[in-house]
């Protein structure tokens, strides 16, 4: 269940890779949002996009949490790039959510996942800097993480077939 020095444990693979599969959903339905507006695309995927950001949110707080718990267990990094890779990931999985809820709360409206209320709604005007806060980086944060996991997809590949490097795959997929 706990991380070693020579692989991550279950839940950390659970984690990651639960993560990875809401994460793949919330970028086809930011893409399916921004290329497919008013289609049956967007119509199919767009509605989770919020409450699967939400999810994320607490599973990366967890995930964050778990790691801090482990810390003394963990494979070590590969190097400086690759730790400093990590930590822009998560602070991009942990920031892009909590921009588009402040931008949530600066509209006014309630907000609710899965029928259980996150905040209520209030009366009177927007919230101005809350809404541009998350009108101005959310979406731009998020395409960001899509080119930073693109980048730890591809040096994963990369180090799993450069013979001079360390395999770093079985580490989090081999039981």
């Amino acid at each position: 269940m706990k991380d070693t020095t020579a692989a991550y444990g279950t839940i950390t693979k659970v984690l990651h890779w639960g993560m990875a599969l809401l994460l793949l959903w919330q970028f086809l339905s930011a893409g399916a949002r921004y290329f497919f507006e008013d289609t049956a695309i967007e119509a199919f995927f767009w509605p989770s996009h919020k409450p699967l950001g939400v999810v994320l949110l607490v599973l990366i707080v967890l995930r964050l949490v778990w790691a801090l718990m482990n810390r003394n267990n963990r494979p070590p990094s590969v190097g400086m790039a690759a730790k400093l890779g990590h930590l822009s990931l998560y602070a991009l999985v942990l920031l892009t959510p909590i921009v588009a809820l402040i931008r949530q709360y600066g509209s006014g409206r309630s907000f609710e996942v899965f029928g259980i209320p996150v905040f209520s709604g209030f009366e009177g005007e927007r919230i101005e800097w809350m809404m541009d806060l998350g009108g101005n980086f959310h979406g731009e944060m998020g395409w960001v993480l899509l080119l930073f996991v693109t980048g730890h997809i591809f040096m994963a590949y990369h180090h799993r077939k450069n013979p001079n490097k360390t395999d770093v795959l079985p580490r989090m997929w081999k039981k």
